[in-house]
This record gives C-alpha cells, sequence and structure tokens, in this order.
C-alpha cells in the first residue's frame, strides 16, 4: 500500500469557507489514520484574484481549529516550494513536453476568434460547442500553422496559450471512492487551457503535477471539482504517470439549512450565523465577517460538527474527541448526498463541549468577560459561578451575559413573573427568609435551602408556591441556575439586601 499523502489547497482568493475547514479536515483525519502527511498547498496561479492576507488567515485558520500541517506553506518539507506561483518553471516544462510528445499543442487565437467560433458553433446549433477534436482543426494553432509560422509567432512575443490534445474517441474512466464509477466519452471534454498567455498555469496543469511530484495518494476535495477529474485522468495518461494516479474523493456540498442549495456567505449573513473559521475583513469593503472563533465556538465542538457533515460512524455516537474521530474516521462512509448546515446542531455541540471543561477552565472564560468591565471577582466565587451557570451556557461569554446577577443587584423585575407570582403569602415568606438570612454572615446552599423550609413550614405554605417569586427577588428573572447556589455565592447579607430593595419596590409600583 502507498504511504498515505493528502493535501489541503486553497485558493488565497479570500476568507477560508467553513467548507473548506471541513475539506481540510477530512484530510487531516485520513492521514492520521494511517501515519500519513498532511500538506498544505498554496493555490494561487490565478493572480487577478489574489487577496492579501488570505494565505496568512487560512493559515490561523487551521491553527485555530487544530488541523496541524506535517509539510507545506509554513512548514516546510522536501517538495518546496509549496506555492504554486513559486512553481512557474516546473509547470512549463512538464507542459513544453506535452507538446513535443504531440500531446499538447500552442493556440494563437485572440478572444475575437474564440468568440466567433462560438457563435459559429451555436448559430450551426451544433451540438458540441467547444474548443476540442472538433474545432481545433480550424482555429489558429500549431496544429494547423506550420513550424516555421509557429516559431516565429512566438519569437515576436506573440500571446499564446497551451492547451491539451484531447484525444477524439476515448472512454475516459474515474473511480471515486464515495461515488463510485464514472465515465465520460472524450468529446465531452475540451481542449482545457494548460498555461495561460501570462506564463501562468491553469488549476489543471498545476494541480496534476504537483500531486504527481508530492506523491498525493489521495485527493478528497469539494464535489465542484467532480466535472474536472476526467481531464485530470486524461493528463495523468498523456503523462505516463497511470501508476501514480492518486485516489479521488469528491465531498457532498454544505447545504442551506433548509436542505435547498449551496450554503453561501449571503446565506448565513441572513440566517445570523458564521460562515468562516476567524473574523475577516474583506481588504476591499472593509466588511468585517465574523468568524466562529469570535462568535464563542469551541475549535474542537466546531471540528466534531464539520466531522459528521457528510461523514457518519455508522454508530449513534454523536460526540467525539480528536482521536476518537481519527480512529473512526473512513472515506467509505461519507455520504453522496449535500449535508444541511444545522446550526443548532452547531450550538448543541458548543453547549456539550462547554459542559466538559472544568470550573478552572470554564473562569477563563469569565475572568475575560470581567476583565473588559473591570469587575473584580475572588477565584473561589467565580469557580462557583461556573458551577451554577455550567448547564446553562451555550457560548463562553453566556456565563456572564447571562449571570450579571451575580455582580449586579437587579433593579427590574420580570412583569409576567411580578403578576402571576408575587402576592402577599410571598412577600410575607421573603421578609421572613430575608430576617433569617441577615443573621448569617456565610451559607451554604444546603443550609439556605433548609433555612427556606423552615420559614415556609412556619407560615404553613409551600416552598414551590413562593420559588418564583424568590428567584426574582434575587435575580430579576423568573428562570436561572439554582437558587440556593445562587444565594451561597451572592452571600446573605447581599441576598437579603435583595430581597428588601424587591419587597418594597415591587410592592410600591403594585
Amino acid at each position: 500500500m502507498r504511504p498515505v499523502r493528502v493535501r489541503f489547497a486553497p485558493s488565497p482568493t479570500g476568507a477560508l469557507h467553513i467548507g473548506g475547514v471541513r475539506t481540510a479536515l477530512y484530510n487531516f483525519l485520513l492521514a492520521r489514520k494511517h501515519g500519513g502527511t498532511m500538506i498544505l498547498r498554496i493555490e494561487d496561479t490565478d493572480q487577478a484574484r489574489y487577496v492579501e492576507g488570505a494565505e496568512e488567515y487560512i493559515l490561523e485558520s487551521l491553527k485555530w481549529v487544530g488541523i496541524a500541517i506535517d509539510e507545506g506553506v509554513g512548514t516546510g518539507g522536501p517538495h518546496a516550494p509549496y506555492r504554486q506561483s513559486e512553481r512557474k518553471e516546473i509547470y512549463q516544462k512538464y507542459a513544453l513536453q506535452l507538446v513535443n510528445e504531440g500531446k499538447a499543442y500552442y493556440a494563437f487565437d485572440t478572444e475575437e476568434e474564440l468568440q466567433a467560433m462560438r457563435t459559429r458553433l451555436k448559430e450551426e446549433a451544433s451540438g458540441i460547442q467547444q474548443y476540442g477534436a472538433t474545432t481545433r482543426m480550424s482555429m489558429r494553432n500549431s496544429l494547423t500553422l506550420s513550424a516555421g509560422e509557429v516559431a516565429e509567432k512566438i519569437n515576436r512575443g506573440e500571446p499564446y496559450v497551451i492547451r491539451l490534445k484531447v484525444p477524439a474517441e476515448q472512454v475516459v474512466e474515474v473511480t471515486d471512492l464515495i461515488r463510485g464509477h464514472v465515465s465520460v466519452h472524450s468529446s465531452q471534454i475540451d481542449d482545457k487551457v494548460l498555461m495561460k498567455s501570462d506564463g501562468m498555469p491553469t488549476y489543471h496543469l498545476a494541480n496534476v503535477v504537483d500531486d504527481y511530484l508530492m506523491q498525493i495518494s489521495h485527493v478528497i476535495r469539494g464535489e465542484e471539482w467532480l466535472p474536472s477529474a476526467p481531464l485530470h485522468v486524461l493528463l495523468y495518461q498523456s503523462f505516463g504517470w497511470q501508476q501514480a494516479m492518486p485516489q479521488f474523493a469528491h465531498l457532498p456540498l454544505l447545504l442551506k439549512p433548509d436542505g435547498n442549495g449551496k450554503l453561501s456567505k449571503r446565506d448565513a449573513d441572513q440566517m445570523g450565523f458564521p460562515i468562516f473559521p476567524l473574523n475577516w475583513k474583506d481588504p476591499h469593503t472593509q466588511e468585517l465577517a465574523k468568524g466562529f472563533c469570535e462568535s464563542g465556538y469551541l475549535p474542537e465542538a466546531l471540528l466534531n460538527f464539520l466531522a459528521l457533515l457528510g461523514w457518519n460512524p455508522g454508530t449513534e455516537q454523536e460526540l467525539f474527541s480528536l482521536p476518537q474521530l481519527i480512529d473512526a474516521f473512513s472515506i467509505e462512509r461519507i455520504s453522496k448526498a449535500g449535508a444541511k448546515f444545522d446550526i443548532q446542531k452547531a450550538q448543541w455541540f458548543n453547549q456539550q463541549y462547554l459542559r466538559t471543561k472544568t470550573e478552572k477552565e470554564l473562569c477563563r472564560y469569565l475572568y475575560a468577560s470581567l476583565g473588559e468591565l473591570g469587575i473584580d471577582c475572588e477565584e473561589e466565587k467565580a469557580e462557583k459561578i461556573c458551577r451554577a451557570m455550567r448547564e446553562r451556557i451555550t457560548f463562553p461569554n453566556d456565563i456572564f451575559a447571562n449571570g450579571k446577577f451575580f455582580f449586579y443587584a437587579p433593579n427590574t423585575f420580570d412583569e409576567q413573573v411580578v403578576q402571576k407570582k408575587w402576592n402577599d403569602e410571598a412577600v410575607a415568606v421573603l421578609a421572613a427568609y430575608r430576617d433569617e438570612l441577615n443573621k448569617s454572615a456565610t451559607i451554604t446552599a444546603e443550609k439556605a435551602k433548609l433555612v427556606l423550609d423552615g420559614v415556609c413550614t412556619g407560615l404553613n405554605t409551600s416552598v414551590g408556591k413562593v420559588l418564583q417569586a424568590l428567584r426574582l427577588a434575587i435575580t430579576g428573572q423568573g428562570s436561572g441556575p439554582d437558587l440556593m447556589l445562587t444565594i451561597e455565592i451572592l452571600e446573605p447579607k447581599e441576598a437579603a439586601a435583595r430581597l428588601d430593595f424587591a419587597i418594597q419596590n415591587i410592592r410600591a409600583k403594585k
């Protein structure tokens, strides 16, 4: 078996889409499962679409989510350089090899001539409207011009491209590890440009040459590249590299949450969720797109969520550590069908991973929020707050955002709870409970419950009748974390003061 060598090969044309992160993840999981190598290659041959800062963004994003690169841009390795823009001479060498072997040719056609050809084929209602076997002999190229004319044009500096000479009658077969066997007649494949007039290769040539030279064993990429796979097979055949051809796996699309169409940035913006791993500021428009990181998603939760978008382990298990994902992963269990991008599910994963954090780990998030506001908090109190809030948060910032009442006494109260639960019976219990709390400097949650039980028994009522009114007075809200633990954290004097304020404030309003 060949050593497993995979590559993630994004183009630096903007922010890394979350679908690209999933592609990188699947490559990474396969490499790690088989003790292989994960390569990062930057495919920047389209200089017109190059965006400043995009390459750095890709590297930072992969680092944040925890996808380690073994070889490539930012790491180095035996097949450097790993930026395609720095490999121009390599591609030229292989393109000329194909020309010299009669498998490719120079084409000098202008854009006007190409458009005229398309117009003519359209008017003739031709079944094949492309530059290929049926049209190449009517165009200006090295197949129709003499060797002298070709040399003269090149020496004169006349612009040209190099096109692949696609065989006229051949069935091209591709075996995809996800989609099975695919066959395409060569008449459906046009004579693709391999080298552009600016001397840069097209994706097709650079991709195949690099995968061959870098000894790539598996090409795992998006579904949008499936139509190009037969062309790439033809290139491997043209070079005589069939034995070194990698195995292909074209991943299913990420779909909108309703399943209707491919997920786009516009869809994500409209529905209010991120589409990029990190914040991205468009260098042209200065528009800031918020990332999953800055939105409060944990990288391990995001990876777990992405792994299950298109792949399933064959069991009911949903929560996977990275080592567990590596152990369970197989290309064969990737689906052909597109995967709905269910952001609520992503949030659920985030909740689950936050719940596995220790109180000390959660404190880091709380202290980050408190630091922005200049609020001091003792470590013991912070850990208790995190314990109280653990089951009630989706994002790290929720610890403070949903637990502000630990730091600020309420001055407004949920009006619905006031109308339903605030009555004379509740006020009597709260007043008596206030007096009992004022007798102690500290209290535990257990003791706070015993004191409340005693007050309710003495006033011939039940805790259930007054508990929501008590919560309202302490927090201003009708729901929240364990109320007795909340009283322990606040300490008796503060809890009593809040009860006193609520009794006076709400009574005056009613």
